[in-house]
């Protein structure tokens, strides 16, 4: 009976550890369609460790597009989530300095300069991504 009840919890854990393989967070996946934005930015004046994100400036924008949705990533650390935001896009480009304030943590590398990358994704109106852009920098600035 022992034997029995040690595969009853054995089979339970291993079921119940497929279940949660299933659960993972969804990833975000680019459409090969998706077109290609040139994206550029500067550490300049930003402070480390602060929620003030640099200005960020994307071009070739697809038609269509409604909104940027913002990622900052530790290329140095990738285990570090430094999160982003969505931003309206007005038609100029630009996203301000300061736009991503909720949500966004800036760069804070301990004692040392890591590279840093924001994935800019330009959505239409139903939440579509249209179009990807990035751009890398090392922070702090030489």
């Amino acid at each position: 009976m022992k034997k029995q009840s040690s595969l009853v919890v054995l089979a339970a854990l291993l079921v119940m550890a497929a279940g949660c393989a299933g659960n993972t967070p969804d990833r975000i996946i680019i459409p090969k369609d998706a077109a290609t934005m040139d994206v550029a930015f500067s550490w300049e004046g930003i402070q480390a460790c602060t929620h003030v994100s640099p200005e960020i400036r994307v071009s070739d924008i697809p038609e269509g597009t409604t909104t940027f949705r913002v990622a900052l990533k530790d290329i140095s650390e990738p285990a570090r989530n430094h999160g982003g935001g969505e931003v309206a896009h007005d038609g100029s480009g630009l996203i301000p300095a300061g736009a991503l304030a909720i949500g966004y943590n800036g760069p804070c590398p301990p004692n040392e300069r890591h590279k840093y990358e924001f994935s800019i994704m330009a959505m239409d109106a139903g939440g579509v991504i249209i179009g990807f852009g990035k751009a890398r920098q090392s922070f702090p600035p030489k």
